[in-house]
């Protein structure tokens, strides 16, 4: 079975493990990274980061964006997204057609 990990703030990704998943809360960026290598390491599939915590440790995740896992997936904490994970979801639609056909500029 493929591993499934959260990494961000221990109150929003609590409730991931009631539904099986591993969940690492943390404070500190470069605990984050620390957890992020160890569990791409071990093999794990998919790591959810908060937006939060994803944008503090950028470079790692771009360490990981060609290597087929694991796929690191930018989600909103309990507070609300602050659009770091639709930038880049919007910056690699641009990278793979070449133009901005799905915000159009917005």
């Amino acid at each position: 079975m493929s591993k499934v990990a959260v990494i961000g703030d221990r109150d929003s990704i609590l409730g991931f493990k009631a539904i099986g998943l591993s969940v690492y809360p943390v404070t500190d960026p470069d605990k984050a990274v620390g957890i992020i290598h160890r569990l791409a390491r071990d093999g794990c599939s998919v790591i959810f980061i908060t937006e939060q915590v994803a944008e503090r440790v950028k470079e790692t995740i771009d360490r990981y964006k060609t290597a087929p896992y694991p796929a690191i997936i930018p989600i909103p904490n309990n507070e609300g997204t602050t659009g770091f994970g639709l930038r880049g979801v919007r910056a690699n639609v641009e990278k793979a057609i070449g133009a901005d056909i799905i915000f159009r500029g917005q």
